[in-house]
């Protein structure tokens, strides 16, 4: 066990290694080019101490524009080496960009289905653009700067010692207010971070029930609820800024201090014949060009932090990802569909929501699930597509678990329609193909006629061309419903999962419904159908009643649905003989217990007996159907 659990984790550090292959070769050839811009740095003292101690004191024209010459020649190599610098460092950006970029962003993808907001998940992208954002500015400049800071103290110590000392002194100084800053913003720093992903949670969702919060009239209390949040994030980025911005007033200030403190000790010591006036002009350069890479470093620190900070989420983010292991090919599933003892929890709060679920379906067969509302229906239909995934037992493709298909194959040979119909900004072409780089027009077509909105698709004006902007908009939900149904269709998929697939459909999209289930028995498929509404059942043969997070019944259409009937009648016998209120208490208790109405529409339809559940069928064909 311990060796399956330490293999992934070595090769996701590896697959991190691949992305960052290169990049310490990269910061060596950095730090030298460095080295060379700092020792050119050196040009403006070496020239006034010259142009002082030589070119004044000898009154030489010719010797002043040789140095001036000389000094112009260096200052542009040191420019070219500057420019070479920096562009070095965007393309390194650009390359983590490209490599890690589309990692953060199918992790992004993942994010929500382990619990996360999709603020949360969006932010990763972010923390690319910010480590990239940083590479192209003048923090990293100054953080490879720093380790030539003592060639400048070495420069001012060898004109006079005391020189060498002060600015020395000077330097530690400012080095502890680089370390001060880093821990008094260490911690506001984090919480900025979760501020600023807290605001835009509550602004992708006021976005999100636009209509909702302008339909009943509660815009104002959506605003006032994001403006407090974004109120807590300015407050908490003003407090960093603030610390940011002493420090970095204070390091300025400093360096103007300590280099008029060399001016006049070098003053002092050339009144004192221990030093010429050259020397006082070149170690106050000299001096000051020590501590300008401290000086920016504080500048910059807040964005010093937020690129450490999302550079580390971004390592994270690489090691979560699942690498992709190599498969052996297998061939398309035509068998069988079987739940082995599937039990599922909620991805974030961990509340179970599935327990111990099991049955089994052939070729050919229709399954409707019916239930209360929060009895687990849209739970396994996530479980049974690996949307959520498994915590305990396992879902079987003829025979073989879901982990064992490539995420891109597995595609190929599922059909998936969630209750929230969300298609994504494109063509109705480009939705119904899963945005296939090179689509088939003809299987296209075969899904929308399938799916019996192939009429409704040409009489736009632009056919299956037709742009349908984001989330589906320009659609109405039937609509939209029907393209998604085309899309699970495309490629006539072995497995078929519908949720609530008539929810939004008129009596033409649910005879359409009907015929697409039976086509997909018919081909030899599996359909599972989540149904709230009895017409959604009319093709299928086989039902399933989940309540509580269980089957509590599973065969054939006419016999669970009898034995539903006969447990209602129960139910309603036992209240008239005067056990309403256990039933009631019991009802109740469904209710909390699910978390939504267990007396709504779809008990009314599948009602439970007096004890809160159905009897499960008694029949040979439910028990071989039904795995133990």
């Amino acid at each position: 066990m311990s060796a399956d659990v330490k293999a992934p984790s070595a090769s996701r550090r590896g697959h991190l290694d691949q992305l960052t292959r290169g990049m310490r070769n990269v910061a060596i050839f950095l730090f030298g080019i460095s080295g060379l811009i700092n020792v050119l740095a050196l040009t403006g003292a070496f020239y006034m101490l010259q142009v002082y101690d030589r070119a004044l004191t000898s009154g030489s024209v010719p010797t002043l524009a040789a140095l001036s010459v000389l000094a112009i020649g260096l200052y542009l190599f040191q420019g070219g080496f500057d420019t070479i610098r920096s562009q070095v460092l965007v393309r390194v950006g650009a390359r983590l960009d490209r490599k890690i970029g589309p990692i953060a962003h199918q992790v992004a993808v993942d994010m929500p289905r382990f619990g996360f907001s999709t603020a949360e998940a969006l932010e990763r992208g972010r923390d690319v653009d910010t480590v990239r954002g940083f590479l192209g500015s003048q923090g990293p400049n100054a953080i490879f700067d720093l380790p030539w800071m003592p060639l400048f103290v070495v420069f001012v110590y060898l004109l006079h010692p005391l020189l060498g000392a002060l600015t020395l002194g000077g330097a530690v100084v400012l080095a502890l207010l680089t370390v001060v800053t880093e821990l008094l913003t260490r911690r506001t720093a984090s919480k900025t971070q979760q501020a600023i992903i807290a605001r835009n949670a509550i602004a992708d969702s006021n976005a999100r029930n636009a209509d909702v919060l302008k339909a009943m009239g509660f815009t104002q209390r959506a605003v006032s609820r994001f403006a407090r949040a974004n109120e807590d994030h300015l407050t908490l980025q003003t407090r960093n800024s603030d610390i940011s911005g002493t420090l970095g007033s204070l390091a300025r200030v400093l360096r103007m201090v300590l280099q008029s403190a060399i001016l006049g000790l070098g003053a002092f010591l050339t009144i004192g014949g221990e030093l010429t006036a050259g020397a006082i002009i070149a170690a106050s350069v000299a001096g000051g060009r020590a501590l300008a890479p401290v000086d920016l470093a504080i500048a910059n620190w807040k964005h010093v932090v937020a690129a450490r900070n999302a550079w580390s989420r971004l390592k994270d983010t690489v090691v979560a990802l699942e690498s992709a292991r190599e498969q052996i090919p297998l061939p398309p599933p035509a068998g069988s569909l079987k739940v082995e003892k599937v039990t599922v929890a909620a991805p974030g709060s961990g509340r179970v929501l599935l327990s111990d679920v099991s049955f089994q379906l052939t070729a050919g067969e229709a399954l409707g699930v019916i239930g209360p509302s929060g009895g687990g229906k849209t739970t396994l239909v996530r479980a049974v597509t690996g949307v959520w995934p498994v915590l305990r037992g396992s879902v079987r493709l003829d025979d073989a678990e879901l982990a064992q298909w490539p995420e891109e194959a597995l595609g190929r040979y599922v059909g998936y329609l969630p209750q929230e119909v969300s298609l994504m900004d494109g063509t109705i072409e480009e939705n119904i193909s899963r945005f296939e780089e090179e689509p088939n027009p003809e299987d296209v077509i075969a899904a929308a006629k399938a799916a019996g909105v192939y009429e409704l698709i040409v009489r736009l004006p632009e056919g299956f061309k037709t742009a349908i902007g984001p989330q589906g908009t320009s659609l109405s939900a039937g609509q939209r419903q029907r393209i998604g149904l085309a899309r699970a269709l495309y490629g006539n998929p072995f497995l078929v999962v519908m949720d609530e697939p008539n929810s939004n459909l008129d009596s033409e999209g649910e005879d359409a419904l009907s015929k697409a289930i039976k086509g997909i028995s018919a081909r030899g498929g599996i359909a599972i159908v989540v149904a709230h509404r009895p017409s959604a059942l009319a093709a299928v043969g086989t039902v399933a009643i989940i309540q509580n997070g269980k089957i509590t019944s599973f065969g054939p259409k006419s016999e669970v649905l009898r034995m539903a009937t006969v447990s209602s009648n129960a139910s309603k016998v036992a209240a008239v003989s005067g056990s309403a209120p256990a039933a009631e208490e019991e009802s109740e208790d469904v209710s909390e217990s699910e978390g939504g109405n267990a007396s709504g529409e779809a008990e009314a339809h599948w009602p439970p007996d007096g004890n809160g559940e159905s009897q499960p069928v008694p029949l040979t064909a439910a028990k071989r159907r039904t795995t133990a």
